[in-house]
């Protein structure tokens, strides 16, 4: 892209007859930690030698000094500390007009305007944007509580996403696909690299079979990153307590039937003893009975017998 603007800067300086510097109109996106190229050309005459150069690429600004070279070679005594051994040259393209400035390792407060300052016989400046973009994490979607639910309890979807730059736009869907904007808090602060960890809440209440989405969208990198969650019948528990009851209440109802099953069967058994037991009784009851009665029949043929020997 540099080759492509020092090419229409030579151009551009044919046109007009005098050394123009071409930068480009928009700003130049880099990931961070990423090495960063701040284009920057102007066209050189025919007989230019390097020893007619004075480059300086500093912030616009502050003034701080980001890079400097002249007589032949880098001029570094005044550099920034946050710059050092983090700028160089393209030193072999030189000579053909290309002053571009590599930036290594990217950092968020590296963001904002540089100045390149070209004096070759005449002076020529322009300023060069740069802006740091990061990716979001995938986002991690969490229930509070996470345990123990059921249909009509308030509960709490939170989405977390970490080191993402610049600040993110979240966006809540349910499963419909329809926006979510009621009773949704985000917070999105930056780490010790300045980078954002963004945490948005959603409160719903619950209903069964529910899919709630978490959209992070980073507007620089035109990254759009989601999680969801669905809660389904399987996260709709008894509570733990009233498990543990129901599970007792079974076990207490089981051994009662048991032991009623085996009072019944006892109690049945010695009825049916008891009962043949009586019926014995008045089978023995009904023998001696006989017997009495057939006594004095067997009593009054003696006496016959005998008053007929008298007689």
């Amino acid at each position: 892209m540099c080759f492509h603007l020092w090419i229409a800067g030579l151009l551009l300086s044919a046109l007009a007859g005098a050394v123009e510097i071409v930068v480009p109109d928009d700003p130049v996106v880099t990931l961070f930690g990423h090495d960063a190229t701040l284009c920057c050309s102007f066209s050189p005459d025919a007989n230019f030698s390097l020893d007619e150069l004075s480059l300086i690429w500093q912030l616009t600004d502050t003034k701080r000094l980001v890079h400097s070279f002249a007589g032949g070679q880098d001029q570094l005594a005044n550099q920034g500390r946050s710059y050092t051994n983090r700028t160089a040259l393209f030193y072999d393209q030189l000579p053909r007009g290309n002053v571009s400035l590599l930036l290594r390792r990217v950092r968020i407060a590296d963001e904002g305007s540089f100045t390149c300052f070209v004096k070759v016989q005449g002076y020529s400046s322009a300023a060069v944007t740069l802006q740091v973009a990061a990716f979001y994490s995938k986002p991690n979607l969490n229930l509070e509580p996470n345990k123990n639910l059921k249909p009509g309890d308030l509960v709490t979807v939170i989405c977390h996403t970490f080191s993402g730059y610049p600040e993110a736009t979240v966006l809540w869907q349910d499963g419909r696909g329809n926006n979510i904007t009621e009773n949704i808090t985000t917070s999105q602060v930056a780490n010790e690299e300045g980078l954002f960890d963004v945490r948005s809440i959603l409160r719903v209440v619950l209903e069964p079979n529910s899919t709630y989405s978490c959209l992070v969208r980073n507007p620089l990198l035109r990254q759009e990153t989601h999680a969801s969650v669905t809660i389904t019948g399987q996260h709709l528990l008894f509570p733990a307590v009233a498990l543990w009851v129901t599970v007792g209440l079974a076990i207490c109802l089981v051994i009662l039937l048991v032991a009623l099953a085996y009072v019944c069967q006892k109690k049945i058994r010695q009825s049916c003893k008891e009962e043949r037991e009586r019926a014995a009784r008045e089978e023995q009851d009904e023998g001696e009975g006989s017997k009495t009665a057939l006594q004095p029949l067997k009593n009054t043929e003696n006496k016959e017998d005998i008053g007929e020997e008298i007689d």
